[in-house]
C-alpha cells in the first residue's frame, strides 16, 4: 500500500481536531473589548495549541514523502500518534477556561509530551520498514531537536505545579522551535 491513504485519513482526522477546537472558542456577550479581556486565556490556549498542531501536520507530511510503502505497524502506529493528537482540543479547552490552573496545564503538558512520543515511534516504525539507511532514518540523525522537545516537556510537567506560567512558557518555546518545517527530509528528498 503507498502513503497516499495514510496521508489522507490524517490530514482529515487534523482538520476535524482544528474544526473542533475553533468551535470551543465561545463568542463574549458584549459589544465592546472590554467584553473581550475574559477570554484571553482561551484564546490564548487556541493559538498555542493550533500552532502544535499545525507543526505535527507540517512534519506528518514532509515525513510520509520519504515513505515508499505502508505496513499493518505504521497504520497502527500512526493510529496511536492521532489518539494523543485527538486530545489536544480537551486539554487545551481545559487549560484556557481554567486560566493555566496548576493540573489542567500539566494536563495539557503530558498530552504534548504523549503525542511526541507516538510521533517519535511512528518514526522509528518508518524506519523498520525502509531500514537504517532510508531517506527518513539520514535525515533523522540523533534528532536532538525531539529528544529535547520530549525532555522539555517532561520539566515542564512538574513544574506546572508550581509555575504554571513558567511551564506554558516551555510549551511555546518548543513550539517557536518547531515553527520551521523539518527541512532535513526536505534536502534529502528535493
Amino acid at each position: 500500500m503507498n502513503s497516499g491513504r495514510i496521508e489522507a485519513f490524517s490530514d482529515g482526522v487534523i482538520a476535524i481536531l482544528l474544526t473542533i477546537m475553533v468551535l470551543e472558542l465561545k463568542v463574549p456577550h458584549g459589544i465592546d473589548a472590554a467584553a473581550l479581556a475574559p477570554l484571553w486565556p482561551v484564546g490564548l490556549s487556541y493559538v498555542l495549541s493550533y500552532l502544535y498542531v499545525g507543526i505535527y501536520w507540517s512534519n506528518h507530511h514532509h515525513m510520509f514523502h520519504a515513505v515508499q510503502h505502508v505496513n499493518g505497524a505504521m497504520l497502527w502506529a500512526n493510529l496511536h500518534f492521532l489518539f494523543w493528537l485527538s486530545l489536544v482540543p480537551f486539554t487545551t479547552g481545559w487549560m484556557g477556561e481554567n486560566h493555566f490552573a496548576p493540573l489542567p496545564t500539566a494536563v495539557y503538558g503530558a498530552n504534548l509530551l504523549l503525542a511526541g512520543i507516538a510521533y517519535v515511534i511512528l518514526q522509528r516504525t518508518i524506519v523498520a520498514c525502509h531500514g537504517p539507511d532510508s531517506t527518513l532514518a539520514q535525515a533523522i540523525g540523533r534528532d536532538v531537536k525531539g529528544k529535547g522537545s520530549l525532555a522539555a516537556y517532561a520539566v515542564a510537567i512538574p513544574l506546572a505545579f508550581v509555575y504554571p506560567g513558567v511551564a506554558c512558557a516551555i510549551y511555546a518555546l518548543v513550539a517557536l522551535l518547531w515553527l520551521v518545517p523539518d527541512r532535513r527530509i526536505e534536502r534529502l528528498i528535493g
